[in-house]
């Protein structure tokens, strides 16, 4: 694709995702092509960053020197509005089947996915 959208991946504020043209298929990881249906060169775009929690962990024991500064911290499995499901970080408390919305902190030197209760 040659014209990509950057995100927070690459340490801007967004997420992004993609759209098949030819099926509509919507998938989160950026790939060259459709993971449903292999057509090449799906559709980008910007993310809203709102969406439900599908799933919620509290992690409690640093995995590495870089995160024990973060410990406890919640990691979630967030239902996109796009249609899409994607891991982040979220507030310690969140349930599932909240509403959120995310916003971007730092995280063991990197700028991170971070969601928050809808208001």
């Amino acid at each position: 694709m040659s014209n990509r959208l950057g995100d927070w991946t690459e340490g801007e504020q967004a997420i992004t995702y993609q759209t098949c043209t030819s099926c509509g298929h919507v998938q989160y990881f950026h790939r060259a092509f459709c993971a449903a249906c292999g057509a090449s060169d799906p559709r980008e775009a910007r993310a809203s960053g709102k969406g439900r929690v599908y799933a919620t962990s509290l992690v409690c024991r640093a995995a590495t020197p870089e995160t024990r500064a973060h410990v406890p911290y919640n990691i979630l499995l967030v239902d996109c509005a796009e249609g899409f499901r994607m891991m982040g970080h979220g507030e310690n408390g969140l349930a599932i089947g909240e509403s959120v919305v995310a916003r971007f902190e730092p995280f063991a030197g990197k700028l991170v996915p971070y969601f928050a209760k809808s208001k």
